[in-house]
């Protein structure tokens, strides 16, 4: 993580994915399956990544809550959204945001990207740009 990132990370206590991300990290995912297949493996994938809890899930909706407690004893508030764009391809975007004032220091970005380094375990050989 770039020293950017960081002093980013003193005033904003939020982070997120879209399609006109700069970082590349933070661009949204997408993947050629089906939004109900993706579904299962996105929710099956998050619930054993050790750390996080998954306080709720809305299958119809295509969203699912996590937190997480940082060591310093801080609360993160994650929302993953499955999308549906085609019938075949889906995508998949975070929201990261910590309880409290002032910034994180980078928190919500590093757990955006441990998130998506484990569904890209999981769903890598489907992955598209």
């Amino acid at each position: 993580m770039s020293l950017k990132r960081t002093l980013v990370g003193l005033f904003r206590s939020h982070d997120g994915t879209s399609d006109r991300a700069k970082d590349p990290a933070l661009k949204t995912r997408y993947y050629n399956l089906s939004r109900d297949k993706a579904w299962d493996e996105v929710s099956s994938t998050l619930k054993k990544v050790p750390g996080f809890k998954v306080l709720h899930e809305v299958q119809s909706v295509g969203e699912i809550t996590l937190e997480k407690r940082t060591a310093f004893g801080r609360t993160l508030d994650i929302t993953v959204s499955v999308l549906n764009t085609s019938p075949v391809r889906c995508g998949v975007d975070m929201y990261s945001a910590s309880r409290g004032s002032l910034g994180d220091l980078g928190a919500n970005y590093r757990v955006i990207q441990r998130l998506f380094e484990s569904l890209d375990k999981k769903l890598g050989k489907y992955k598209t740009e």
